[in-house]
């Protein structure tokens, strides 16, 4: 199941009196002609789906062929990301979690958005949504399966929440059968969801 059809969207009536305001604001601009929403949402999944996670992408690729980068990644996020040149609002204190066999790491902010927008973009619809910020913590198994996603039962899942002070990247394990790879190939293989928790790395079958 893929971000986009996942069924943690919400309606109006679930939306925060800041998020009808800002609809209600984007309606005015759009009537009076001021407002392209086309390019609106363009720009809107530009920085979801491309700018962001693209970043993170490469931040991954790195600790996966470099084990000294690795270890500062580990011990500092922030220090080691801010050496990619990826810093800014949103990103001044991240700390990363690394996936193993034995676990599993899923993030989520439970009371807003909190999210490292620096390595990730703008975060998804889904994200901020009230079923997935409360789903997450009692049943992250079952976000896991909603998402498509299984895994064995003897893996332990770990849910980190996000807060002003401090955002969470997820290091996925790297696939088997990338021996060899460059860090550009290897970055093709990260995704934006690997890096939240709620999905794995493509495979590399599944690029050319």
């Amino acid at each position: 199941m893929t971000s986009h059809d996942h069924p943690h969207d919400h309606d109006h009536s679930e939306l925060s009196e800041t998020d009808l305001r800002v609809r209600a604001l984007e309606s005015i601009l759009t009537e009076k002609g001021y407002l392209d929403p086309a390019a609106l949402d363009l720009l809107i999944e530009t920085y979801e789906t491309k700018v962001g996670p693209r970043n993170g992408a490469r931040v991954v690729a790195r600790a996966w062929t470099d084990p000294a980068y690795h270890a500062r990644l580990l011990k500092d996020g922030t220090s080691a990301i801010a050496e990619l040149g990826y810093a800014g609002r949103q990103g001044e204190h991240i700390q990363v979690v690394e996936n193993t066999p034995s676990q599993h790491n899923m993030v989520v902010c439970t009371l807003c958005s909190c999210y490292p927008w620096p390595v990730l973009g703008l975060p998804p619809v889904w994200y901020k949504s009230a079923p997935y910020r409360s789903k997450v913590v009692k049943d992250p198994r079952g976000v896991l399966g909603d998402f498509g996603c299984e895994l064995p039962e003897t893996t332990n899942i770990r849910v980190w929440d996000s807060t002003a002070e401090i955002r969470y990247l997820v290091l996925p394990m790297r696939p088997a059968g990338t021996e060899g790879w460059s860090e550009e190939r290897l970055a093709e293989l990260v995704t934006r969801d690997s890096m939240i928790g709620t999905g794995f790395p493509k495979q590399p079958r599944e690029i050319p």
